[in-house]
């Protein structure tokens, strides 16, 4: 691979950076990167795992195994809807409607709760 100087790879297309950065051994993630990333690669000369593991890795965090959640019984359900409408009337009388919005949504999710026939141990 011939050294090319940063102003000789900034006259280049992106496809022709593309292949050059394809020469270098050890770069991943070559086609996620802009052109002002493939220079920065090419200009250095090595390989750069680093910066190409940053643009392939998943941004999203891993999921926790969560504990199993045990049913609630339906008067629990009842009594955290009743803390839950107290809740709402407060942030009425706040404005919070974010909060109001919230507070709806999960009302209504417990209302569907005691609604649903319990499941019938086998």
């Amino acid at each position: 691979m011939t050294a090319h100087t940063a102003e000789e790879l900034q006259h280049m297309t992106v496809k022709e950076l593309r292949e050059l950065a394809k020469e270098l051994p050890g770069t991943t993630g070559i086609h996620a990167m802009k052109k002002d990333e493939l220079v920065t690669l090419l200009s250095s000369g090595k390989s750069s795992g680093d910066t190409a593991s940053k643009l392939t890795a998943s941004p999203k965090k891993a999921k926790q195994p969560q504990a199993e959640k045990k049913p609630l019984t339906k008067g629990e359900i009842k009594s955290l809807l009743g803390e839950l409408r107290q809740a709402k009337e407060s942030a009425l009388a706040a404005k919070d409607k974010g909060k109001i919005e919230m507070l709806r949504r999960r009302i209504n999710r417990l209302k569907k709760q005691t609604r649903k026939p319990q499941a019938v141990a086998a």
